[in-house]
């Protein structure tokens, strides 16, 4: 088992002075995949539970039988041979759910991690008992830490915590509990009200084609697709502060923290239409390296076209304001 440290707050708030409205209870969580489309199983996942303060209780980690081939073993390194006799997340859930029950779900791009258990829970036709998420990028987005991006090990250097196995569940799940615990006491200490989201479990899913599936994955593994067509008009560019309107034209440029096909299937979810490229008729360009001189960031400033943050974009799609009725 991997160490436990656990990184100190730099200024401890009082316990009179602490939010009453903060969470009693934290489970911060971290999964590894097969892939990052809706098809993908989890191949392992590890809790840390935290107090209210974001004191760690406890820590569990298990690997997962996907009952496929075990995707990017480049990346996590779970190949099927470590993977053998693993249990299934059906055998798993009971004990899975016992760690997450009456806490907030914490995680590193929460969107993806809540989304890859929800889907597991529904193939065991059952449900998570996670009411509420936070999104350390989203708190990290508050907060206003000087970030030159929000990746992991980004977050973990500002505060000093030392990742040991990058991208193995348990050692992320850990720097991720030392690094939020201090970013907790900073939220607190001003009252900042956290961004916490409900967390709704899935009724439906597919299983799709990958059940029994082999891939033959490489670095470039993410095949290009065909993107349905947006049904509404664009109604022109964002307007930053406000809000994205259905129809919208929204390009993407860079690496992102969340998978790119799961962002452009929540951006076409929305009513919003994904533009493989930057024009004058582009509403906003979604970027973590602004500064980057990328053909699309280098249009996007000669256009005057609107650009915005990849933790922004993911908040914004929260509350999207529906196209103006046409006149027929």
């Amino acid at each position: 088992m991997l160490e436990d440290p656990t990184a100190t707050a730099p200024h401890p708030v009082p316990p009179s002075s602490w939010p009453a409205t903060y969470p009693q209870g934290y489970a911060v969580v971290d999964v590894e995949t097969t892939g990052l489309a809706r098809d993908d199983r989890i191949v392992s996942a590890a809790v840390y539970q935290l107090d209210a303060r974001g004191t760690v209780q406890d820590h569990w980690y298990t690997l997962v039988d996907p009952q496929r081939d075990p995707g990017p073993v480049w990346i996590h390194g779970l190949t099927e041979e470590v993977l053998a006799g693993a249990p299934r997340f059906a055998e798993i859930a009971g004990e899975l759910s016992e760690r997450l029950a009456d806490r907030v779900l914490v995680a590193h791009n929460a969107a993806f991690d809540w989304s890859m258990l929800a889907r597991e829970y529904a193939r065991t036709r059952t449900a998570a008992p996670v009411r509420q998420r936070l999104c350390t990028i989203a708190l990290s987005k508050e907060l206003g830490l000087p970030l030159p991006n929000h990746k992991l090990e980004t977050l973990a250097a500002h505060y000093g915590v030392v990742q040991r196995r990058a991208h193995h569940a348990l050692d992320d799940a850990r720097v991720l509990a030392e690094t939020f615990r201090p970013s907790l006491h900073r939220a607190a200490e001003t009252g900042l009200r956290l961004p916490l989201l409900a967390c709704q479990p899935l009724t439906e899913w597919s299983e799709g084609p990958a059940i029994g599936r082999q891939r033959s994955y490489r670095q470039s593994w993410r095949p290009s697709r065909k993107l349905p067509a947006c049904p509404y008009p664009n109604p022109g560019r964002y307007e930053p502060g406000g809000q994205l309107v259905q129809g919208m034209r929204v390009a993407f440029s860079g690496d992102t923290s969340v998978d790119r096909e799961l962002l452009e299937d929540r951006t076409i979810e929305v009513g919003l239409h994904v533009a493989s490229s930057v024009s004058r008729l582009t509403s906003v360009l979604v970027t973590n390296d602004p500064e980057s001189p990328t053909s699309k960031t280098t249009k996007a400033r000669s256009f005057g076209t609107p650009i915005i943050d990849e933790a922004a974009f993911m908040q914004l799609l929260l509350d999207v304001t529906p196209a103006p009725p046409t006149n027929r």
